[in-house]
C-alpha cells in the first residue's frame, strides 16, 4: 500500500532525526500490520546485527506490544530483566546488545499504527531529553500518516464531485446544480491546498491529475486561451474561489500572507483581472478552477 510504504519512508528519518537530536546509539521502528494486529520491526538505524530485522511484535508482548496496547510511551531500564514485561524477544533484544530502551507509539485517530523505539546499551535511566525527543519524532510520523490518509480520502471522494459536476451541466440552473458545483469547487480547492504538502510524488500527481479533471468539467470545450498561471498561482485562486482571505489561504497553503498576495497579484496581472473575484471568473472560463 502507498500509505505503507510513505509510512515506513517517514519511520526512516524520525529514526535519524532521533538519534542526531539524543545521540542514542540505535533506534529502530515499523508499522502495525493491521490484518494481524502485529508490528513488524522494519527500520532500523545503527544497529549491529539484523536480530531485530523484520521481528514481529503482537499487542501486549515486549515493551512494543506493550506501547501497542497501551497506546502510550512505555520504557524500561534494563530490558532483560524488567518485571513491567513480558520478554517474548529477550533474545533478539540481547543479540542486538540493547539495555534501556523507549517504545512510542504513533497514533493516528486512536489507532496505533506503527511504534518508535530509542535504545541505549548500558542499563540506566532515560532522561526527558530523549524521550521528549522519541515523542516528537513520532508525532513527525504521525502527521505524514494524517497528511496521506486525508489525500486518499479526498482523491475517492473526488470521483463523486466529478459525477456531480456532469449532472449539473445538464441540469440547468437549478437548487440541486447550484449544490453539485459547490461540492465540485470545494473538492478542488481542498485537493489543490493537500497536494502541496504530500511528500510522495506519485500521490502528489495523482492529486493534481484530479484537480485538473474536475477544473475541466467546468466545459464541454478546452480553453482557446493559454493563459500561463504557475502551480501555487492556481492554489491561492482555488482559495479565494471558496472565500478565503490572504490569511487563510496562507495557512492551508503554509504559505506567509504576504507571499499569498504576491501570487494573487501575478494571477490578476496575467488574467487581466481588476479584483480577486474578476480573477476566479477569469480562472473558471480558461478551464483552470471548476
Amino acid at each position: 500500500m502507498v500509505t505503507d510504504a510513505v509510512g515506513a519512508r517517514e519511520m526512516r528519518g524520525a529514526l535519524v532525526r532521533l538519534r542526531h537530536a539524543t545521540g542514542v546509539p540505535v533506534a529502530f521502528g515499523g508499522l502495525v500490520e493491521s490484518a494481524h494486529r502485529q508490528l513488524r520491526i522494519s527500520e532500523l538505524n545503527g544497529n549491529l546485527t539484523t536480530a531485530l530485522q523484520a521481528l514481529a511484535v503482537s499487542s501486549g508482548n515486549g515493551l512494543g506490544g506493550k506501547a501497542v496496547a497501551l497506546a502510550r510511551p512505555c520504557a524500561v531500564t534494563d530490558y532483560s530483566s524488567s518485571r513491567q514485561i513480558s520478554h517474548e524477544y529477550d533474545a533478539a533484544v540481547a543479540a542486538e546488545g540493547i539495555k534501556s530502551v523507549v517504545a512510542v507509539p504513533v497514533v493516528v485517530r486512536r489507532r496505533v499504527r506503527g511504534v518508535l523505539y530509542g535504545a541505549l546499551r548500558t542499563a540506566q535511566p532515560l532522561g526527558d531529553r530523549m524521550l521528549t525527543a522519541a515523542v516528537d519524532a513520532a508525532r513527525d510520523v504521525e502527521h505524514a500518516l494524517v497528511v496521506q490518509d486525508e489525500a486518499r480520502s479526498l482523491l475517492a471522494a473526488s470521483r463523486g464531485p466529478e459525477e456531480a459536476s456532469g449532472a449539473a451541466c445538464g441540469a440547468g440552473s437549478g437548487a440541486g446544480s447550484v449544490a453539485a458545483w459547490e461540492d465540485v469547487r470545494e473538492a478542488h480547492g481542498a485537493l489543490r491546498a493537500l497536494a502541496s504538502r504530500i511528500v510522495d510524488p506519485g500521490l502528489r500527481e495523482e492529486l493534481l491529475a484530479a484537480c485538473g479533471r474536475l477544473a475541466r468539467a467546468v466545459s464541454a470545450e478546452p480553453s482557446a486561451r493559454e493563459v500561463g498561471l504557475t502551480p501555487r498561482e492556481v492554489d491561492v485562486l482555488a482559495c479565494v474561489a471558496l472565500g478565503a482571505t490572504n490569511a487563510v489561504a496562507a495557512e492551508r497553503l503554509g504559505l506567509r500572507p504576504e507571499t499569498v498576495k504576491g501570487y494573487l497579484r501575478s494571477a490578476m496581472r496575467k488574467l487581466c483581472a481588476h479584483t480577486r473575484m474578476e480573477a476566479v471568473v477569469a480562472a473558471r472560463r480558461a478551464g483552470l478552477l471548476p
